[in-house]
């Protein structure tokens, strides 16, 4: 009896072992990170779009996928939006979200596709300028891309990345693209979603090469599906952990239904 007990024990433990996820926590897991008196929650959804709750703040990054992506989520009180691409911009989704409360800030190219209702709850922000939000500063920064076979996909100034300033905290969200000097030259970024996939953006070796430059406490590969496929995300950790220990690689199930 003792050894059917204890086999019955070892087979129950193998099985927890082996579907428990090691690096990729569940779609909606939320990541929190602690620095000072700051608090800020991630909540991945899918692919480019995503949830951040910085203090009392709600912020809705590229919501698409209609209100059903957002059930049970609380409501935003900021929209941030990178770029006019329907993996960043759907009209249906931003008014099953949207608040009468709700701010959004996008790029005049994105503002140009709102409806007039949405227009009218819009900041626009250009590469190079900043906007306060409550307690956060938004910088708008540029996302291109450099290689000549991809330029017809993001041209520079079109899309903003984003770089939000909570306190002393600095998130970076590149948007589409590649590994390009403004990226290159940020300063004192703790948090950073960098994209990967191809043809659209960079390769994981170019976005690898770029965090290793600009070195953030804590990288978080995101939008890395491609048109043949997913990065290799793991490998992407392998490699800035290999050459820079430091910085943080949290991998997060950004494709639950794949």
């Amino acid at each position: 009896m003792k050894k059917i007990v204890l086999f019955a024990t070892l087979v129950t433990s193998f099985a927890l072992y082996s579907f428990k996820p090691i690096t990729q926590p569940k779609n909606g897991s939320e990541i929190e990170t602690t620095k000072a008196d700051t608090k800020t929650k991630i909540i991945p959804i899918s692919h480019a779009t995503f949830i951040m709750e910085i203090k009392d703040l709600i912020i809705y990054l590229d919501p698409v996928g209609g209100a059903e992506a957002f059930t049970n989520q609380k409501d935003p009180n900021l929209i941030l939006i990178t770029d006019i691409h329907g993996d960043h911009l759907n009209i249906e989704t931003l008014e099953a979200v949207i608040k009468p409360t709700t701010t959004i800030m996008a790029p005049q190219a994105v503002a140009d596709k709102l409806t007039e209702a949405l227009k009218k709850q819009t900041i626009i922000i250009s590469n190079g300028e900043t906007e306060m939000y409550e307690h956060i500063k938004i910088e708008a920064i540029p996302m291109y891309n450099l290689r000549p076979e991809a330029l017809k996909f993001h041209s520079k100034g079109r899309g903003n990345g984003y770089v939000l300033n909570n306190n002393d905290e600095r998130i970076y969200i590149s948007g589409d693209t590649e590994d390009i000097p403004e990226m290159r030259n940020l300063k004192n970024i703790d948090i950073a979603f960098v994209c990967m996939n191809l043809p659209y953006t960079m390769t994981v070796e170019s976005a690898t090469d770029a965090v290793l430059e600009f070195k953030p406490k804590e990288v978080i590969p995101y939008h890395y599906r491609g048109s043949d496929g997913f990065s290799d995300v793991n490998l992407f950790k392998k490699l800035v952990e290999a050459k820079n220990k430091s910085i943080k690689v949290t991998l997060l199930d950004w494709y639950p239904k794949n």
